[in-house]
């Protein structure tokens, strides 16, 4: 099982949202610890090690170390919009 880490950007996100989708988005980013390459994660072009999945209508952001067995959520945003890779772009610079 991998390590999660930014669970706090994951909890930050969810506040204010319907319990049934926070909870859709909880229960797909704790699944990453298990598997953390999931059939339905794309790998995102241009970033390197960075990965996406999806829950319904948003969107998880994350890296994968395998070699440190270690899931590090990035961000997590709505998908039918560019809005989640603007804020990975002003993330990573």
């Amino acid at each position: 099982m991998a390590r999660l880490d930014g669970l706090a950007t994951v909890l930050d996100f969810l506040n204010g949202l319907q319990p049934k989708i926070a909870a859709q988005i909880a229960k797909k980013v704790l699944a990453l610890n298990v598997d953390p390459l999931p059939a339905d994660s794309q790998q995102l072009s241009g970033y390197q090690g960075y990965y996406r999945v999806d829950s319904g209508e948003y969107r998880i952001v994350y890296r994968f170390f395998p070699e440190e067995d270690l899931v590090e959520v990035i961000l997590v945003g709505k998908r039918n919009d560019d809005d989640v890779y603007k804020k990975l772009k002003r993330l990573l610079g």
